[in-house]
């Protein structure tokens, strides 16, 4: 019986790559239907949210009134050439889409922000005054016996974490550890420690403490592991016996990872802490131990913005607040995160299903990359850049594309 080709395009599999956090998740397993995606191998929230997604509204508007493409661009145009002092903000796309967002940006005299540029600036804040050792997802995989979640339980942020890097299965185990006796610490506040637990049911090693007082812990740890002695019996309601204890694993560890994620350390002077870790990372190395550092997150597409513009311009996004006349709001990912109310124009290149709570001038749906459109991006360890595919019909151009009509019209 010859099976039509509507009933073949209705069973289509294919294994594809995940955006939705900077893990970038390339063993996702999809069965795609005329009635939608089915995510097949995971029950991570992230990835069944993001293939899963409908399609939303995909007609331009101005004003909130449907339009063609045409009109849209062209009042896009219209604006910009108004504009002295345009900003571009969200910016969460792939390495594509944020190459022509650059170029724009560069025409028009504009100013560029992502909108995780504030947690941003904790991490680059230290890489650029003192320097730091960090590792990749596949070291930790193939070589870390004692891991330390700072400030973070880590799969709240990046759900497979353990799954694919720490508690491995035998058909992905590590090169030079035994996956299944890893030491996992967590110091933090009210933390989710249940993906530290091993295989065998050993539990982590917990610390809880407010985030305000991780500067003044984290410091008592590293004068710990230094030799220092301290009078003091508790810090900041820790029991330095317990810090010592820490301190201890991290100096026998072959190879111990501090992990972190800047957008958890959310309060002043967050970048000081980061510094401690990674000075930490620096004082283990000096010693008969090896040590590194591992900033997580990468969400929003944050990794490729930050990687991409360094090369293009040679220097990282920053949070500065710039004055700015208009606004231009991509988000080629979320529908979820919108752009901060402004009294300038504004112009968004965003997800089919965003719901405005500020109608913008112009609205121009866009292709999502890993979904609508093929792309690449940046894993959060910046080693390596891997390819999005495209796994579902439909006529959104991409943000690259919409970009490059709005310039050549200026």
């Amino acid at each position: 019986m010859e099976i039509s080709s509507n009933t073949q395009q209705d069973n289509k599999k294919v294994v594809a790559t995940c955006p939705a956090c900077g893990l970038l998740c390339d063993d996702m397993s999809l069965e795609i239907k005329q009635s939608g995606i089915k995510v097949l191998n995971t029950n991570c929230t992230k990835s069944i949210q993001f293939f899963e997604q409908p399609l939303g509204e995909t007609t331009p508007k101005i004003n909130g009134e449907s339009v063609t493409l045409q009109q849209a661009i062209s009042h896009a145009v219209t604006l910009l050439k108004s504009s002295k002092n345009p900003l571009f903000a969200g910016l969460s796309s792939d390495v594509q889409g944020f190459r022509a967002v650059y170029s724009l940006a560069q025409k028009t005299n504009g100013h560029l922000q992502h909108l995780n540029s504030e947690s941003m600036a904790r991490n680059m804040a230290v890489l650029q005054s003192t320097g730091w050792q960090t590792t990749t997802l596949t070291e930790v995989k193939n070589r870390a016996d004692v891991l330390m979640c700072i400030g973070t339980d880590i799969v709240s942020h990046n759900t497979r974490f353990f799954e694919r890097f720490i508690w491995l299965s035998q058909d992905s185990s590590a090169m030079f550890t035994d996956s299944s006796k890893r030491e996992v610490i967590y110091i933090g506040e009210n933390l989710n420690t249940q993906a530290g637990v091993s295989p065998d049911g050993k539990q982590p090693t917990s610390i809880n403490c407010s985030q305000s007082d991780l500067p003044e812990i984290l410091a008592v740890l590293r004068a710990l592991i230094a030799g220092k002695k301290l009078k003091m019996q508790t810090v900041a309601g820790v029991q330095v016996s317990g810090l010592l204890a820490i301190a201890d694993k991290l100096k026998q560890a072959k190879y111990a990872v501090l992990a972190w994620i800047a957008k958890d350390l959310d309060y002043a002077h967050a970048e000081l802490t980061i510094q401690t870790i990674t000075e930490t990372v620096a004082l283990l190395n000096s010693q008969t131990s090896r040590a590194a550092g591992l900033s997580l997150g990468g969400s929003d597409g944050d990794t490729s913005a930050n990687n991409a513009n360094t090369w293009l311009s040679g220097f990282s996004l920053n949070d500065d607040k710039f004055d700015h006349d208009a606004m231009v709001w991509t988000n080629s990912f979320s529908a979820n995160k919108l752009p901060g109310k402004t009294d300038f124009p504004l112009i968004v290149l965003g997800n089919a299903n965003t719901t405005f709570e500020q109608i913008p001038d112009v609205f121009i749906p866009i292709a999502t990359p890993g979904l609508d459109c093929v792309g690449t991006s940046f894993r959060v360890d910046s080693a390596v850049i891997l390819p999005l595919k495209k796994v579902r019909e439909n006529k959104l151009l991409t943000l690259s594309e919409v970009v490059t009509q709005i310039e050549a019209l200026l």
